[in-house]
């Protein structure tokens, strides 16, 4: 069974409503003249959003990975594109280069400073036991600062039109920002109570980064939360025998609980952040139950059933594994 056969069928249609909402809450608050809403997006993530960074700077992401749309690896932990992939083009801009990739990169619609295997807080101690990447959300800032700061001398002194953003295109740029995933990784075998401490250390930190870069001139935030955690197939394995703890479709609750944790004290924060940052729109998007819908409802999508889909990616990786 190839990897086409447990993809949704209609997946492109799911995302790209995904798209055209999320743009859609943020069109209404941005008023500009040109044919394009944002001339931007500048975006901040993980391996959900990473094109190329993490291929660039530590190993590349090989084969299958890009087979069924660039035909070749694209620098994306993924077959095809991504949620970050399909925005771009509902806005009719380039998909982005990666700020770490200097290979044919190009930066006159924005750049992307996700990279695989980051989190929103620094993880300290060895990072390759945590599975995290020394990249981290205040790091993609920093890099953000100096490319806006390189990118507007360059620009002024250059004329670099093709190839950079024009200075005022910085403030009326696109903001994303999909992180988390990896930051709950790291939360998943504390207790309760140590988890739900770090998680408000966490948004905090994500909240300080969103202030941040309002203050270098964003204003239109694109923020998404985390997806369920407790439905990663590379979890359902190894609890498909500690049955009180899978829900009704097979995915881990207590991994689920996190994520539910997190995205509830996430909008919070964004909808403090909306009322505290004059002339900025901060759109929250629920791609936790987007995707959760995909497992929960899979007849929908495609597939005979949620068990089938889910059993199907675990024989997959059964398979795979020495």
């Amino acid at each position: 069974m190839s990897f086409r056969d447990i993809v949704p069928k209609n997946f492109k249609l799911f995302l790209g409503l995904i798209c055209c909402f999320s743009i859609l809450g943020l069109v209404v608050c941005h008023e500009t003249r040109n044919p394009n809403v944002f001339p931007a997006i500048f975006n901040f993530g993980d391996s959900n959003s990473d094109t190329g960074s993490f291929s660039a700077v530590f190993n590349p992401v090989l084969y299958p990975n890009g087979m069924t749309f660039f035909g070749h690896p694209s620098g994306r932990s993924c077959d095809g594109r991504l949620i970050i992939d399909f925005l771009a083009e509902k806005l009719s801009l380039p998909h982005l280069s990666s700020y770490l990739d200097a290979m044919e990169a190009n930066f006159r619609h924005g750049a992307n400073f996700a990279t695989c295997g980051t989190t929103i807080v620094p993880v300290d101690g060895n990072l390759y036991e945590h599975g995290a990447t020394p990249i981290p959300l205040n790091l993609q800032v920093v890099y953000f600062q100096q490319f806006k700061q390189r990118a507007i001398e360059l620009y002024n002194r250059e004329k670099l039109e093709n190839r950079l953003p024009k200075p005022e295109e910085f403030s009326k740029a696109l903001y994303t920002i999909d992180m988390g995933q990896n930051d709950i990784n790291l939360l998943i075998t504390m207790s309760r109570e140590q988890a739900h401490k770090s998680l408000h250390h966490i948004i905090d930190s994500l909240g300080l980064a969103i202030v941040e870069l309002y203050q270098l001139g964003a204003r239109s935030f694109l923020i998404h939360n985390t997806g369920p955690y407790g439905c990663l197939p590379m979890f359902i394995p190894k609890n498909r025998f500690n049955l009180q703890n899978l829900d009704e479709i097979g995915c881990v609750k207590s991994y689920n609980e996190i994520a539910q944790e997190f995205n509830k004290l996430l909008k919070e924060k964004v909808s403090m952040l909306q009322i505290k940052l004059e002339d900025s729109s901060l759109v929250y998007v629920d791609i936790y139950s987007a995707k959760y819908s995909l497992f929960r409802d899979a007849k929908l999508h495609g597939n005979k059933s949620s068990y089938s889909f889910l059993s199907c990616v675990i024989l997959r990786i059964t398979i795979s594994l020495p």
